[in-house]
């Protein structure tokens, strides 16, 4: 619990689901890389990239806002995501103040009870330009 702990205890720990477009999805990746990699440093607010599962994405890091992210596929089906079509995405650490849903570390305990080892099988499905 102790390493589980370490990567998910923070204050706003609600787990939450949503049914977000695609072009949404974009505007998240976008906005959160401009956090991180715009050109001005009083425009970087830090934190980190959004980590996603069941999504691959190309990240070209020397651009700007709104013309980084690129690439967005569906890994199950190598399908682009579509801009006009509804995704359900789960989350946690969402800033929402209203975002009700059990905390990720109860749910990432019960996920490692029921599995007994967890392996990690590495992620190749999201590219880094200009790094």
């Amino acid at each position: 619990m102790e390493d589980v702990y370490n990567h998910t205890a923070i204050t706003y720990a609600a787990c939450t689901r949503n049914t977000l477009k695609g072009d949404f999805l974009k505007v998240i990746l976008e906005d959160v890389g401009d956090n991180l990699f715009n050109t001005d440093p009083y425009y970087q607010q830090g934190g980190d990239m959004v980590r996603v599962g069941g999504m691959g994405f190309t990240i070209d890091i020397t651009k700007k806002m709104g013309e980084r992210v690129s690439n967005m596929t569906l890994l199950s089906s190598g399908e682009a995501i579509d801009p006009k079509k509804d995704y359900v995405v789960a989350g946690w650490a969402s800033v929402n103040p209203d975002a009700d849903g059990p905390p990720i570390y109860d749910l990432v305990k019960s996920h490692i009870k029921k599995k007994k080892v967890i392996t990690n099988i590495g992620n190749s499905a999201i590219k880094v330009r200009g790094a």
